[in-house]
């Protein structure tokens, strides 16, 4: 079971299967007239469910670009549809991470199979053709939303414009493979491409589809495709006062099942001095390395030997919101 309460409902997406773009799941919509192509992603991990309830809302709200191209999306629904509360962790993916496949070295190489790869291959065709994403997650564990900008300045620039949450996290992205956030010109500085992720509180947790629902809100907004007007009144939220970047210096990565923490920690936790022992593993300390690090998505879930258990960040830049 959960170690969360589960506080929303999980919508029935059946209705969104058939699309015009001939890939299930996967809506894009062109007014005609020129700008870029959006495209707001959901259930990039089948748990994640605050996404899938605001790209549902959209579809089912019949939300049309006045100018531009939007792509709503479901990624993968074949690990949604195995979701129970009993063991909702498992229904993260099927075969291997989602999203961690995102190479044109690993989407070509046919001799690999997951299911995963599949529905990767089948989206990217669409996904090849997207100026803007916004890829919508939630996290393991209580802790506040923020913003996963990539390792670029212009993620940085883009998170600033969209003005919240207010945690933006830079980084390189994960050892086991590259994410859909990072993906060909979106992970390129000489690229006009961007993207951001959203992680938009614990999976299960009503306050997780208020962010949610804001961001989408905001990124749109943003982008231009629509107007105000055209969006729920309701879902955009007050700004925060300041915004933060901390940028990810290393991972702390489990050299066998021997891992455990000093604290119940969920992140963002900041420890003032150098030395601090966050964790054991193996029985020896692992400790902070400088003044003011900060815990990025800490989560003992997955562990096993190689897993990132935790990553280290520093705060980079503070940015005050104008009024």
């Amino acid at each position: 079971m959960s170690a969360y309460p589960i506080e929303v409902a999980f919508p029935d997406i059946a209705a969104h299967e058939r699309s015009e773009t001939g890939i299930p799941y996967v809506h894009t919509f062109d007014s005609g007239v020129p700008g870029p192509h959006v495209m707001i992603n959901a259930l990039t991990h089948g748990n994640e469910v605050c996404g899938a309830i605001v790209v549902d809302a959209l579809l089912r709200a019949r939300l049309r670009p006045r100018r531009g191209k939007l792509t709503l999306a479901f990624a993968n629904v074949e690990a949604y549809s195995r979701f129970d509360p009993a063991r909702p962790d498992a229904a993260r993916f099927v075969d291997q991470d989602f999203n961690r496949v995102w190479t044109a070295q690993a989407l070509d190489d046919l001799t690999r199979e997951s299911s995963e790869l599949r529905r990767a291959r089948a989206m990217r065709p669409v996904i090849d053709q997207v100026d803007l994403l916004l890829d919508l997650h939630s996290m393991h564990e209580k802790c506040m939303p923020l913003i996963v900008a990539g390792p670029l300045a212009k993620g940085v620039e883009l998170s600033a414009r969209l003005g919240a949450p207010a945690t933006v996290i830079c980084d390189e992205g994960h050892p086991e493979g590259r994410r859909m956030r990072d993906y060909e010109g979106f992970g390129d500085a000489a690229s006009a491409k961007n993207a951001l992720l959203i992680e938009c509180g614990q999976h299960w947790e009503a306050s997780a589809v208020t962010v949610a629902r804001d961001v989408t809100a905001r990124f749109l907004l943003l982008s231009g495709v629509v107007d105000e007007a055209d969006l729920p009144a309701d879902w955009l939220q007050p700004l925060p006062p300041e915004m933060r970047v901390v940028r990810v210096t290393e991972p702390v990565v489990a050299k066998s099942m021997d891992f455990r923490f000093a604290g119940e920690y969920t992140g963002l936790e900041v420890f003032p001095k150098a030395g601090a022992v966050i964790g054991w593993s193996d029985g020896e300390p692992v400790v902070t390395p400088y003044d003011d690090c900060i815990l990025v998505m800490p989560s003992l879930r997955q562990l096993r030997p190689g897993v990132t258990v935790v990553r280290l960040g520093k705060i980079e830049q503070r940015i005050v919101q104008k009024r």
